[in-house]
């Protein structure tokens, strides 16, 4: 079990509302390793603009591991998602979701899939889309398949897409998809947004569970605003979770402040609740 915090690589245009660390990869790693973090989530675009051995490299120097490659600036600054009604956008989704993947082996982490899943809209029926969807998601699973790499599908509020907006509805996809590399990840934001009941949510569906988003319930850092993160924590242990919690946050009021004030209110917990 790792605490962990989002990186963007250079590729990512720097932006408000990018919620990862951005910089230099040196500058960012560093800073997040001198604060205490064991892991890191890069959130990337392009990643063969990277130089692979270099950004593995670094992380090991600070004594950082992967966690998983984030997918969500594909559609965030692309607008590239897999049930798009144009062909060539669905196929160019896949096709820098399958690049994000040999990226990922190469670093030993996983994937996510957010918001580049896309979203019901009225030039496509709802069969159609979900059809489009089954068809990425199937593709994408064989291909990560082969490179080791777990895909983690992320369950998102419908403020930000109208499609997979709860745990009951992701866990379907994932049946019907059928492939022990396709997964659930769980976003304590987005869950406090789409399930009656956090706690209950986590309980019903975490045998499917690989990677746990922490955020406050207005997306800020834990300890924030009004969340229990103690009780969030808890929940997870007693499911027998002890994969890596990750932040998802905006960076408010600045990335300094928000990667000291989310491990600074985290880590007592943690340690706490899993008896570190």
């Amino acid at each position: 079990m790792r605490l962990c915090y989002q990186v963007a690589t250079p590729d990512v245009a720097i932006s408000d509302s990018v919620t990862a660390y951005q910089g230099s990869l040196e500058r960012s790693f560093y800073d997040l390793a001198s604060l205490g973090y064991e892991g890191v989530e890069l959130m990337t675009l392009n990643p063969s603009e990277l130089d692979w051995d270099f950004v593995r490299k670094e992380a090991e120097k600070n004594k950082l591991a992967f966690a998983l490659v984030c997918t969500g600036e594909i559609f965030g600054q692309l607008k590239l998602s897999y049930t798009n009604p144009k062909e060539e956008v669905r196929k160019e989704a896949i096709r820098r979701t399958k690049e994000i993947i040999e990226f990922a082996s190469a670093l030993d982490a996983n994937i996510n899939i957010g918001r580049i899943r896309g979203q019901y809209c009225k030039e496509l029926s709802k069969e159609q889309t979900e059809s489009y969807a089954v068809d990425a998601f199937k593709e994408i699973s064989e291909y990560s398949g082969k490179k080791n790499v777990k895909i983690a599908l992320e369950t998102v509020t419908i403020m930000q897409t109208n499609f997979i907006n709860t745990l009951a509805e992701a866990v379907k996809m994932i049946e019907a998809v059928g492939n022990p590399y396709f997964k659930l990840m769980m976003d304590i934001f987005h869950l406090n947004l789409e399930e009656k009941d956090i706690y209950n949510a986590i309980r019903q569906f975490s045998k499917y569970n690989m990677h746990v988003h922490l955020a406050d319930n207005n997306r800020r850092y834990p300890g924030h605003c009004g969340l229990d993160f103690e009780k969030i924590l808890s929940t997870f242990k007693e499911c027998g979770y002890d994969g890596n919690f990750c932040t998802e946050i905006f960076q408010i009021p600045d990335q300094e402040e928000a990667a000291k004030g989310a491990i600074t209110h985290l880590r007592p917990i943690l340690n706490k609740v899993y008896q570190l």
